[in-house]
């Protein structure tokens, strides 16, 4: 048996002959090439536990390193939605890979990996506990 890694080049895939890839929202999503055959990709359903919060303020510390007189850190500081938790910086790695947005959420995962859901798809796929 032999397996294909996912090619992390969007035009790789076209080499692979899964198609072109482009990209939709924050999923890439396969186009059909008439010329390859290509079946439908596998299903998955999540069943992860995460720590979640809501994105109720979002400050680019560009924006405040101008007010400040000061360089930036290239970072964010959130504000969250929920009552009991203080507004908090992400650095600009973070910021970049995740592009979040107000209203969507931060996420944690249990091996400490930080990430970026857009609401929709967080809530479509998670349940408070």
């Amino acid at each position: 048996m032999s397996y294909v890694t996912p090619p992390n080049n969007p035009s790789d895939a076209t080499a692979l002959g899964m198609g072109r890839m482009s990209d939709i929202g924050d999923r890439a999503e396969p186009q059909r090439d008439e010329s390859q055959a290509m079946a439908e990709m596998p299903r998955y359903r999540c069943h992860k536990e995460v720590w979640a919060l809501k994105i109720a303020k979002l400050e680019l510390d560009v924006t405040l390193a101008v007010a400040e007189d000061r360089e930036t850190t290239g970072g964010a500081w959130i504000t969250p939605d929920e009552e009991g938790y203080a507004k908090f910086h992400v650095p600009s790695l973070y910021v970049a890979k995740h592009a979040p947005h107000e209203g969507g959420y931060y996420v944690v995962y249990p091996d400490g990996y930080k990430s970026y859901s857009p609401a929709a798809a967080f809530e479509e796929g998670y349940a408070r506990i």
